[in-house]
């Protein structure tokens, strides 16, 4: 039972200043950039991430696939986000841990939580994934300071014969 955490695409496309902008020039390319920072997020905290992409007002049946390890579903025809997240989130609760929603519509989030979901705004997500972010960054550095040295990872013992192999005292 893992915890579970549904995103409203656009709503966070809309809300992050930094898809924002791409937006209005390159649709696609703030899509791929937003399943690029729930994939960090996602390895990081591990949890199972959904993005939910509303195309209720395209023809067509609807689609569901995973990209970056993320399950990605592009509503079907006359099914808004918020449909299709408040039917993903019944049918999850019962078998989630923890069951997360992330939107800045209020309706949604009450929704959401009368299904048994916690809420999480966009600008709380997004600094939760950029506090996760520096958290990996702080890790890498740190990591890249240490010396893996050998001699510290050996006994006294092998450490004296070695030296003594070096030293061609056998």
């Amino acid at each position: 039972r893992d915890d579970v955490l549904l995103v409203d695409g656009y709503n966070m496309i809309g809300a992050w200043p930094v898809l924002a902008a791409m937006r209005d020039t390159d649709l696609e390319g703030a899509r791929d950039k937003l399943l690029e920072m729930l994939a960090d997020y996602q390895g990081f905290t591990g949890m199972s991430v959904t993005v939910v992409f509303d195309a209720h007002q395209v023809p067509g049946t609807g689609s569901a696939f995973n990209q970056f390890r993320i399950s990605v579903v592009y509503t079907k025809e006359k099914e808004t986000a918020d449909s299709c997240i408040e039917r993903l989130a019944s049918e999850l609760a019962l078998r989630s841990r923890n069951l997360y929603v992330a939107t800045s519509d209020l309706v949604e989030q009450h929704v959401a939580f009368g299904k048994g979901a916690l809420r999480i705004s966009a600008r709380e997500l997004l600094i939760d994934i950029e506090q996760n972010r520096k958290a990996i960054e702080r890790t890498i550095e740190d990591k890249s300071h240490q010396r893996n040295e050998l001699d510290t990872n050996l006994s006294l013992e092998v450490r004296t014969k070695l030296e003594r192999w070096r030293r061609g005292q056998n």
